[in-house]
């Protein structure tokens, strides 16, 4: 089939500058994207940890991967946090263990050939208070209100998500579904979805009327423990947290999940759920402020490289602030770099630089509705090659809506009439994407159109050009379009773009 082409340009001086699209070969250190960041972007601290160092053996840790070391990591951390802090090593081996808490001025390191397994028996996870008359499941690995901490080395760390999981049958061949079917669980009652047990399908029922008992208690939420799917990487509340080096992989929901931390560096990080992984982010970063995330790879269940962002919070002070996301690649997942759906704690100076999404549902994703959202907004990405993209290259969606297993979308649309989400002030430049469905998707709220969002230098081949519906003031810059289906621009969206 002849493509046809739209080639936006900008005045003739432009015409000097490279084609459209041309993205950077070389990635640099973190300390030029500091100098260079779009906005005042600080050089985020690394922990400081004590020279002291103690071994997981020491406290008998026995890497055989049949015997449970919940105690032996416990007792490890514990002395070594007791002694002023120091590096924790676990050596070489399959190490099987339950959740694993973090203290201040810890690094946890794990050696070349050491593998941690979170253990696949659910009732080794205690519940923890999350608010009055709420619990949730503890996280395999986890700590709060912490100082200088950090998780490094070449290991690997397993969350065992296969045993909380849900699986969509429509997600795996027809032999994968097979062979999970045999090995145990349940099926819904229309065959399409797989339980790892009854207790975890019944569990969004329970969890339904439990919101409705603010007097809750532990032993009300405990059946519903199977269902209560914890993330597997939750440090909360804590200020200089690295993670540099260790490959986190099948998690039973989200992979690595940093709240509310203050100095945050994840580098050199290998991220990987299965597709099939029902609600498997990648990395979800949430109200945070100064973070780097370098030269990490991502593959995932759902988005890859998440912002997020809750709370009620004025527009001048965000809860989610000063964020660099340069040299990383994503292999697979909804989203190469996302925002949503929560916004409403609000967003502000996010860079995306030097990144490659190749074969993901969508490139760049930026989503929420009213209920939970905010304003997003001084947002930059730059110099991103993509290649493969199943759907949107570019998307911009402020009626988003969350579709849990068992349900259809469209079961459960957002009608909350506050926390209206604003996106302004995006600046997307020097973007290639090789294959896509739809190159520019916007959808915004009547009451609050997606606004002021200029792409600079860009060039996308798909099938379809731009679906718009309440904007305001996009602007294209030497922008190029291929796209099968024309015109790459209908008239209903071109009154609202200014072609530069």
């Amino acid at each position: 089939m002849k493509l046809f082409s739209l080639l936006l340009l900008a005045a003739a001086p432009a015409l000097a500058q490279a084609p459209a699209g041309t993205v950077r070969a070389t990635a640099h250190e973190v300390a030029w994207y500091t100098q260079h960041a779009p906005f005042a972007m600080p050089a985020v601290p690394e922990p400081v940890i004590p020279a002291h160092s103690v071994s997981l053996k020491d406290f008998g840790g026995v890497g055989d991967g049949k015997t449970l070391n919940t105690s032996a990591f416990s007792k490890a951390i514990a002395a070594c946090a007791a002694a002023g802090g120091g590096r924790v090593v676990v050596p070489a081996g399959q190490w099987l263990t339950g959740p694993i808490e973090l203290k201040s001025n810890i690094d946890l390191h794990t050696e070349a050939g050491a593998t941690v397994v979170f253990t696949p028996d659910r009732t080794q996870y205690p519940l923890q208070a999350a608010g009055k008359g709420q619990y949730e499941v503890t996280s395999p690995l986890w700590g709060n209100k912490l100082h200088d901490v950090a998780i490094t080395g070449p290991g690997v760390f397993d969350g065992s998500g296969e045993a909380w999981r849900p699986l969509k049958k429509s997600k795996v061949s027809a032999a994968e579904w097979d062979r999970v079917v045999r090995a145990g669980g349940v099926l819904s009652a229309d065959g399409k979805i797989w339980w790892p047990s009854r207790e975890a399908m019944g569990g969004e029922a329970l969890i339904k009327k439990l919101k409705n008992k603010p007097d809750a208690t532990e032993a009300d939420y405990l059946p519903a423990r199977d269902y209560l799917r914890p993330k597997m990487v939750v440090i909360t509340n804590s200020k200089n947290l690295l993670l540099d080096g260790p490959t986190f992989r099948n998690s039973p929901m989200f992979v690595v999940n940093p709240k509310g931390i203050t100095n945050l560096i994840i580098r050199n990080v290998q991220v990987h759920n299965d597709y099939s992984a029902q609600n498997g982010d990648g990395i979800d970063i949430s109200a945070s402020h100064n973070v780097v995330i370098y030269h990490c790879t991502v593959s995932a269940g759902d988005d890859g490289i998440c912002m997020k962002s809750s709370g009620d919070r004025a527009p001048d002070n965000p809860a989610l602030t000063n964020v660099l996301i340069a040299d990383c690649t994503v292999l697979q997942g909804h989203g190469g770099f996302v925002i949503g759906s929560n916004t409403d704690g609000g967003m502000r100076n996010i860079w995306v630089t030097d990144c490659r999404f190749v074969g993901t549902d969508i490139g760049v994703r930026v989503k929420s509705n009213a209920g939970r959202g905010g304003l997003v907004r001084d947002i930059y990405v730059d110099n991103i090659a993509m290649s493969n993209i199943l759907h949107e290259a570019v998307l911009f969606d402020t009626s988003y809506e969350d579709v849990p297993a068992g349900k259809e979308k469209g079961s459960d649309l957002p009608t909350a009439a506050t926390k209206v989400p604003d996106f302004q002030q995006f600046y997307l430049k020097n973007i290639t994407c090789k294959g896509a469905e739809t190159a520019v998707y916007f959808q915004g709220l009547p009451e609050q159109p997606v606004h002021d969002i200029h792409f600079d230098n860009v060039a996308i081949t798909a099938t379809k050009g731009v679906v718009a519906g309440n904007i305001r003031n996009i602007e294209f810059k030497n922008v190029q379009l291929t796209t099968t289906q024309q015109p790459a621009i209908p008239a209903a969206a071109a009154k609202d773009i200014k072609v530069l």
